[in-house]
């Protein structure tokens, strides 16, 4: 680990680089990613993630010696990732495969049983199924716990942002989701709208986003057995000194629960991490 990122942020950071609203090409993404891996802040940095999709595009893109970690987000049917990993470049780890999933009739989570299988398939690689924060939320989270017991690799994801404020959920029901999963001993991801530190009200857009930092403290005061009420307000914050504060004192243990976040720029949290003294990189990386 490196002296310069503390263990609290080790692979924080999943590099999203072409999705929106970054949505670099393949080769961009593929360039900067090799240089976020040789950079001294690469502890923070976890998979490339690609759409199922673009993985046939990937090998041509690599030096011949050249290994990648990568996580799959599955724009294709279930049945199709089933033969991932014997139909993928050697050169190439599959780390996650993610996949959103929807509430149908009476079963929060069609094809839930099919993504469950996944891991069985992928030697090593976690699965992550993306849940609507809707009705049905509590029974779906149930039966991933469920498949955990089991012995699967397999957890939640869960959206925190897009290009619309009802896709924003308020600290109370993310709280609640937090929550939710620290009962369940259930791991999670979150995607979008995650790029900075401190909870803010984007200029451009009028969204209030959440913070990473307040994900971090939030979650660690839900594991230590605060209600939602508790946790929300820590959500809520954007005050940075009590939040940065909260992730100094535990800077050198491991996320509880949280597994990380998706983010189309790398260097946005780094930045952040940064000015707020909570990684040491002896500099300000240029955007």
């Amino acid at each position: 680990m490196s002296t310069q990122v503390p263990r609290l942020f080790a692979g924080l950071v999943d590099d999203a680089a072409v999705f929106p609203p970054g949505s670099a090409t393949l080769p961009e993404a593929v360039t900067a990613h090799r240089r976020h891996r040789g950079a001294w802040y690469a502890p923070l940095v976890g998979p490339l993630l690609l759409p199922a999709s673009a993985l046939p595009n990937l090998p041509a893109l690599l030096a011949e010696d050249e290994k990648i970690d990568v996580g799959v987000i599955g724009d294709v049917p279930v049945s199709e990732l089933y033969p991932l990993r014997d139909r993928t470049d050697p050169r190439i780890r599959i780390r996650q495969v993610e996949m959103a999933v929807a509430k149908r009739g009476e079963d929060p989570l069609p094809g839930l049983a099919a993504l469950a299988g996944l891991p069985a398939h992928l030697d090593d690689a976690d699965v992550y199924a993306e849940i609507p924060l809707t009705w049905g939320l509590l029974g779906a989270l149930d039966r991933l716990a469920d498949e955990r017991v089991a012995g699967k690799r397999i957890a939640a994801k869960f959206r925190t942002g897009g290009l619309a404020a009802e896709l924003f959920p308020t600290p109370v029901e993310l709280a609640a989701v937090i929550g939710a999963c620290r009962d369940r001993e259930l791991p999670f991801k979150l995607t979008a709208g995650l790029h900075h530190a401190i909870r803010h009200i984007d200029p451009e857009t009028g969204f209030t986003h959440h913070g990473f930092v307040n994900v971090l403290a939030g979650t660690a005061v839900a594991c230590a057995g605060a209600e939602v009420a508790e946790v929300a307000e820590t959500l809520a914050g954007t005050d940075p000194l009590p939040l940065v504060e909260a992730a100094r004192s535990r800077r050198e243990e491991h996320r509880p629960l949280w597994i990380g976040f998706g983010s189309c720029s790398v260097m946005e949290p780094l930045i952040d991490l940064v000015r707020l003294g909570l990684v040491n990189g002896g500099f300000e990386p240029e955007q």
